[in-house]
């Protein structure tokens, strides 16, 4: 006994009569597939349900499963109390996930919770479930801001799980589609709404999990979704396994795209392993680009990777550009892993005799002594990715309008409190925006008084 099957079901609250008064019917199709979903979970009588939440704990660098004995929920909060559920955990199950989600070195735990009771993304499907099948256990997790790997890997600890204690075992992924399908909705429209929910009605319809990983992160963003990494665990959790799929319904009345999708476990299948391969490809990327990479990038990467596999600094390779060895400047170095940020560390103005020595240094800090992740391990270095930043010296400005995002980094200073932006980044289109993410970086208000410069940088990567 293992998984049997996995079911991606949306949570409008209105789906209940005493929500919507009367707005049920609107969504009679999704309605009708949610029965349907909720038979076909009674008749496979699980041991165990996983509910993978969007509303529950979520740290950014922490999957948290809910601990206790159990939870119980309602739906006050939306004017009906009556409406409410009671589910037993299986802690058993809890900790055999934690162990096995350490064979991914995933930090998992039950450690940190806010909420116990349970949130209407896991209340609207349990109760679903409840009206035909009553003889089970839960686990509710939630996702976290890590990669997508990381997510496909969670998943797949939680299959080895239900694989190692003989668990029969149910896969909720909990998640609406995206919320600007409409002027209308409860965000307006955005053209990326549309487009997020035909790309993975596909995924859902066919099953070709391969393509989680080659979705636009900004297409994701801009979609203001919720049900994406519920996705990527899922899949994770449906690995190399031959499925039954079916998009049992989808629609999207009021802006909010709602889809109900089930997939049954045929058997094995090696050929469905998705992780494996997206990681091979990635690998085969980043090797090709680093046989052509400028001696900046390169020198980073192999500053942090001695650091990493021997514990030192390295030694200065004899060919560097002779502008590295002569000249000072303020360097920023930043790592990515699968496109997200994995570290940044940098220096304002020269620390060091020369570039070369500023960018090994700062390489270093960046896998290892940025605080908001943890250092850098042997296994992730092949997937890491580098930009180095050389700083032209800053120039002090006066106006909001001297500044252009793409072009200028700002520095924004009040006594001793300073905070920089580099220019050109992802998701940051404006100088207003790099100015407020500039002054909570430094811990200056945004009503203080403070002096502003801007700066140009080279750019390799």
């Amino acid at each position: 006994m293992a998984i049997r099957a996995a079911f991606f079901l949306p949570h409008p609250p209105l789906i209940f009569e005493e929500v919507g008064k009367g707005q049920k019917k609107t969504i009679s199709a999704t309605v009708e597939a949610y029965m349907k979903a909720a038979q076909m979970i009674a008749a496979l009588k699980p041991d165990t349900i996983v509910f993978v939440s969007p509303h529950t704990t979520i740290y950014s660098d922490y999957f948290h499963i809910s601990p206790g004995e159990g939870a119980q929920g309602n739906f006050a909060m939306y004017g009906a109390p009556q409406i409410a559920e009671r589910t037993e955990y299986d802690n058993e199950f809890v900790l055999e996930i934690i162990r096995q989600a350490q064979k991914f070195n995933l930090p998992t735990g039950t450690q940190g919770q806010r909420e116990k009771d349970l949130d209407h993304a896991t209340l609207i499907p349990l109760r679903f479930i409840k009206k035909n099948y009553q003889d089970f256990k839960s686990v509710r997790l939630g996702f976290s801001g890590l990669t997508a790997s990381a997510h496909y890997e969670m998943g797949m600890s939680i299959k080895a799980a239900s694989e190692e204690l003989q668990r029969n075992l149910v896969f909720i992924a909990s998640g609406d589609l995206s919320h600007k399908l409409s002027q209308e909705g409860p965000y307006g429209f955005n053209p990326a709404g549309p487009e997020f929910d035909e790309k993975i009605c596909d995924v859902l319809s066919t099953a070709n999990f391969s393509m989680l990983f080659k979705f636009d992160k900004a297409l994701i963003e801009n979609a203001a979704e919720c049900g994406f990494r519920s996705l990527l665990m899922m899949a994770g959790a449906l690995d190399a396994l031959s499925l039954k799929s079916d998009l049992m319904s989808y629609e999207g009345p009021f802006g909010v795209g709602y889809a109900v999708a089930s997939f049954e476990v045929l058997g094995q299948d090696k050929n469905r392993n998705f992780l494996k391969q997206y990681q091979d490809d990635l690998i085969s990327r980043l090797e090709s680009n680093r046989r052509l990479e400028n001696p900046y990038v390169s020198l980073a990467r192999a500053a942090l990777e001695g650091y990493i596999c021997q514990g030192r600094e390295i030694v200065l390779p004899d060919n560097l550009p002779k502008e590295m060895l002569e000249n000072r400047s303020g360097v920023f170095v930043t790592l990515k892993k699968e496109g997200d940020l994995r570290g940044c560390i940098g220096t304002f103005m020269p620390t060091k005799a020369n570039i070369a020595l500023e960018i090994t240094d700062n390489a270093i800090k960046a896998g290892t002594e940025d605080f908001r992740f943890e250092e850098v391990s042997l296994a992730e270095l092949p997937f890491i990715e580098y930009s180095v930043d050389i700083l032209e010296k800053p120039e002090p400005i006066t106006s909001v309008k001297q500044l252009d995002a793409k072009i200028y980094g700002v520095i924004v200073s009040k006594g001793h409190k300073r905070g920089l932006l580099l220019p050109n980044l992802s998701g940051v289109d404006s100088p207003e925006e790099q100015i407020k993410i500039a002054l909570k970086k430094a811990g200056i208000g945004p009503r203080e008084k403070y002096t502003l410069e801007r700066f140009k940088v080279r750019r390799y990567q």
